[in-house]
């Protein structure tokens, strides 16, 4: 059984499974896609908020102090988010490599 989960933030949904299904029977992203597409959006995030931020400093008149401060925080937030996540990972990871067998 193949369910979606939608996870909050850059990442979108990711596909888990349940029960006994062989590997090549999922259907959904694998983590790492689901990960790489998540690097992708903070990433873009950061470019924007920069981008926007030097606009800004330079005069343009299309840009608002206000669309530059939320790109910014924006571009925080996710960032801060991928390192949680990441935080979490590597204390799995060390949890599993501590496990006697």
């Amino acid at each position: 059984m193949l369910d979606k989960v939608s996870m909050p933030g850059a990442i979108g949904p990711v596909a888990t499974t349940r029960g006994a299904t062989s590997a090549g029977a999922t259907q959904g992203a694998s983590f790492g896609d689901a990960l790489a597409r998540a690097l992708d959006g903070v990433n873009q995030a950061q470019n924007d908020a920069t981008d926007l931020g030097r606009r800004f400093q330079l005069g343009d008149a299309g840009v608002s102090l206000e669309e530059t401060m939320i790109s910014m925080q924006k571009s925080s937030i996710s960032f801060q988010a991928v390192v949680q996540a990441r935080n979490k990972l590597m204390s799995a990871y060390n949890d599993i490599m501590n496990m006697q067998v």
